[in-house]
């Protein structure tokens, strides 16, 4: 607890709230991570490989280690890939009606190509968003996100 200031009854007031942070733009953020460049300055590569999240922003220095995108990147890209090959393959079959081997080297090859497609620029917005709402790491004032586990004795 600590005092800030003192009521004009001379009683100290403790203010213990977390002070406001600095508005972060949530569209931006996503935007610029969808382009795989920095959340924060737009200019930095997001990426160090194809999925890997740079540690810091080469330009403006902002550290990105602190995501947290884990399993979400694939979700999003599966359901947004799902609902662009299921209606197209249905309305193919419906006006078409390919043979099976048609519809399995165009579905799978098209499904592959999409996926590898969508999933880096689902990471970078994931990111982003997660740096404009200060989750995880993001935060400057939050504690540790994933503290240090106690070392455990090896047994003799």
């Amino acid at each position: 607890m600590s005092v800030n200031y003192i009521h004009a009854d001379g009683i100290p007031v403790e203010d213990d709230a977390p002070r406001a942070k600095p508005q972060r733009n949530v569209a931006e953020a996503m935007l610029r991570g969808m382009m795989c460049r920095c959340p924060s300055c737009g200019q930095g590569k997001l990426f160090s490989g194809f999925l890997t999240v740079a540690p810091v922003c080469q330009s403006c220095g902002t550290e990105l280690h602190h995501h947290r995108a884990d399993d979400a990147p694939p979700y999003f890209t599966i359901t947004i890939v799902g609902h662009i090959i299921i209606p197209a393959m249905m309305a193919v079959e419906m006006m078409y009606r390919p043979a099976v081997w048609i519809h399995m080297v165009l579905w799978l090859s098209l499904t592959v190509i999409l996926s590898l497609a969508f999933l880096r620029p689902v990471k970078g917005a994931l990111v982003g968003l997660q740096w404009a709402l200060y989750m995880h790491g993001f935060d400057p004032d939050a504690e540790d996100d994933l503290p240090v586990p106690e070392p455990v004795p090896s047994p003799r």
